[in-house]
């Protein structure tokens, strides 16, 4: 069983390696780390990751996966890889992504009438696809599955793989892993956390967020049109 998983600049690493401890962890699994090239691609912080496979030459997934990350906001206007996501997901058994992940799935046309999450900055922008935005942690509809903010690709992947290898197995991965949180502090989300720590976040990332925002939006529009297109 194939696992596609898309690599690309500036993507948040822990968004792929999380969901990447997990599925290593199954030797059913053959995962693949898709770029446009197989030279090193540097993440948002700094760590070099390396390809095992481009776009062009990538074998069929039966798990397409999406990371987010600052990059996210180019590839949702970036057609080759738009087209690429399109073509994987056509005979894909899942569609999935963490983070804002699911922006790039969403601006694909992959998320459209679904039901999914992102970072909760950015949760609302599912909207402009016409996807159906829900804060939780992980979302199952159908055949497409999101994972929230970053640290929740471990839970994704977890969740995804007790749906193909049953319960236990993936009980006994989280066990392996020693997959037991317990933060130093309460918070980590904005309905656990303090409001002030809330309102300084989301007001130090308006100035990106607006700029991921006004990009949606151009990729929505573009969207409508290709699927208004005779």
């Amino acid at each position: 069983m194939r696992v596609v998983m898309l690599l690309y600049p500036r993507l948040t690493q822990l968004d792929l390696t999380g969901p990447y401890e997990v599925f290593g962890r199954f030797e059913e699994l053959t995962l693949h780390l898709a770029w446009k090239t197989v030279d090193p691609v540097i993440d948002v912080g700094g760590l070099r990751l390396l390809p095992t496979t481009t776009l062009s030459q990538c074998p069929q997934a039966d798990i397409l996966f999406v990371p987010g990350g600052y990059g996210q906001i180019d590839l949702m206007e970036d057609r080759e890889v738009l087209n690429f996501l399109r073509q994987q997901a056509g005979q894909a058994g899942y569609v999935t992504s963490v983070c804002t992940g699911s922006l790039v799935l969403a601006a694909a046309g992959l998320l459209t009438g679904y039901r999914a999450t992102s970072h909760w900055l950015s949760l609302d922008q599912l909207a402009h696809f016409g996807a159906i935005p829900v804060a939780e942690r992980v979302v199952v509809d159908r055949n497409r599955v999101t994972g929230a903010g970053v640290t929740s690709g471990v839970d994704f992947a977890l969740s995804l793989a007790a749906r193909l290898f049953g319960d236990e197995r993936a009980k006994a991965t989280q066990l392996s892993m020693e997959y037991d949180p317990k933060p130093p502090f309460a918070g980590g989300s904005p309905a656990s956390s303090e409001p002030a720590i809330v309102a300084s976040l989301r007001a130090s990332s308006a100035d990106f967020q607006k700029a991921r925002d006004d990009v949606a939006r151009r990729a929505a529009a573009a969207l409508r049109l290709k699927q208004l297109a005779p």
